[in-house]
Order: C-alpha cells, then structure tokens, then sequence
C-alpha cells in the first residue's frame, strides 16, 4: 500500500510499526512459534531495504505515526537536549498494559510479534529520536550497533480464575519484552513492554544525562485525581484507558490526545503535506524501530546479542 501510493504521487501516513513478518507460503502454524526468527529478520530486512529505495525516490513525503515523538514531554526534553548539548548516558522506556482489544492480538500471523511490536516500539521509537536529536546538537553521528534482548510468554501459567483481570490471550507471541540497546556511542537504552500490568496503561521515558535526569511521563499523569464509592451515571465519563472499573482512587486522563501527541502530529502532517516538506517522524525512525524490533526477536531467540549491520 505504501509503495502504491508513493508510486501514485501521494503523500502517506503510515501507523506504526512500519512492517512485520506475517508468514509466507507453506509456513508452519502458529509461526510465531515454528518459524525461525532468522528468517523473520532477513525477510523484514528485505523488505524494508526495498521499501526504503521506493521512499527516497518519491517526490512526496512518508510520515510516520508515532505518537510519542509528538507529546509534549518528548519535545521538551528534545528542546533541553539540543540547547543543552546534553549527553543521554543512559534511556529507558516502557508501555504496558492488560493486553490488547484486538481479539487477533496474540496471533503472530496477524500482528507481527506481541506486546514488544504492539507497544514497546512506542518507547523505543522515542528514544532512538531523542538520541537523533543529541547526535544533531553533537555534530556526530549516533546509531545502535546491537542489541539483547529477553521475550516471553507468562499468562499461559495462569488458570482461568487467576487469569480473569488481564485481557491477554498469547498464542504464540510474547507477552513479556525487555530489550537492552548499545549504541555507537558505548551509552545504553532499556525498553520494556508487558502485557501483564493492572490498573491502566503506564507509559514513559526516563534520560539519565550527563548534566540533568528527564522523565517523560504520557500516562499516568497527577493532573486530577478521582475518588468514586460506586460508578453510578458513570457510563458516559471517560476515567482512562484499559481501567476495568472506576471505583476507589483513580488518575484521570485529561486532554489525552494532546498530551500523548496526536495532535501535534496531525498539525505536523498537515504542515508537511501543504509544504511538501520532511516530518518530524519520518521513515528512518520507521526503519530502524522495525529492524531493532526484529534484531531482539532473533536475540532472544538465540540467547545472545545481535550486532545490527550500519
């Protein structure tokens, strides 16, 4: 579909994550669990290798939506980092929730991998811009050179009475992510993901600097606090996202679609669609949150760090 439009002359919007493997012809079911994350790897690599040479050609603009590039906590910290000429010594991202609403999300074959591709590549997608923002305040060039990884599946354990909080239904995609990044610059990066945490969804990112600590928190956030006894004529209010019920204590979303990003991102495609001119989020941050995401399915499958090609 992205190579169709950009082919037609049209500017494209695409969703995150870029791209998955989905299986191919004569593949064992489920592949999430009888197919090598080898084969996984080369064949996004493939792809997005082919996909990239489509993009650069293009006399319109790919956009790619990630939210998190737009909250406002991300750009403040990017705007501290370039004026500061801070050094991230050391980031870390998380979103995690009770699992997905998509009734197909614990199928490989329908979503490219679990909860890390699902929502981890959020945080991670974060933080290899906000290290693009350091290297352009730099002068320098940064990249991730490898990466370790742990992916696993926990909720099968459960019995049903155990498992009746947590929506989650892994078949055979991970439900427990936690990705180490090395970059070249020999600073580091953690990203976890699970599908395994009560009470809403939880999403930050934390710089450690060499001259300052940042957290960038989207959700939860302590701009109001709600304490119900019972939910009556609370059908209509929206407390937060993934919350199973709005008694006893709770945080509520406010002005949710701003800051988590959407509408700086809207503003930001419309601008370049007008202008023809580059996003913010754009096809290298794409590009390389796939092939990270891709590099530590392989890791973890090996048991072993794996050295990303430049």
């Amino acid at each position: 579909m992205i190579r169709a439009a950009l082919d037609a002359g049209k500017h494209v919007i695409c969703e995150k994550s870029l791209t998955g493997y989905f299986g191919q012809e004569n593949d064992p079911a489920p592949i999430g669990t009888h197919v090598s994350k080898q084969v996984m790897y080369e064949k996004v690599l493939e792809d997005i290798d082919s996909l990239a040479k489509v993009v650069q050609k293009a006399n319109t603009q790919f956009m790619y939506a990630e939210n998190f590039i737009y909250a406002p906590a991300i750009w403040k910290a990017a705007d501290i980092i370039a004026k500061k000429k801070s050094r991230i010594l050391f980031a870390k991202g998380e979103e995690s929730l009770k699992g997905s609403s998509s009734p197909v999300a614990g199928q490989w074959n329908k979503t490219g991998g679990g909860t890390f591709i699902r929502t981890g590549t959020h945080p991670l997608s974060a933080i290899l811009w906000l290290k693009e923002q350091e290297a352009k305040a730099q002068g320098k060039e940064i990249r991730v050179v490898s990466v370790l990884a742990d992916m696993g599946r926990i909720l099968p354990q459960l019995t049903e009475y155990e498992h009746r909080h947590i929506a989650a239904r892994p078949v055979d995609v991970e439900d427990c992510g936690t990705v180490i990044l090395t970059f070249s610059d020999s600073t580091r990066a953690v990203i976890m993901a699970t599908d395994t945490l009560l009470g809403g969804s939880r999403n930050y990112v934390e710089l450690y600097c060499n001259d300052a600590v940042i957290h960038c928190k989207l959700t939860m956030n302590d701009m109001m606090e709600t304490y119900f006894l019972d939910e009556e004529r609370l059908d209509e209010v929206e407390i937060s996202e993934m919350l199973p019920s709005k008694l006893g204590w709770n945080r509520p979303f406010l002005a949710d679609e701003f800051v988590r990003g959407y509408c700086n991102e809207m503003k930001d495609f419309i601008e370049c669609a007008y202008y023809n001119r580059k996003p913010m989020s754009d096809f290298k941050v794409a590009y390389d949150s796939v092939k990270i995401t891709y590099a530590a399915y392989l890791s973890a499958e090996r048991g072993a760090k794996v050295e990303l090609p430049s």
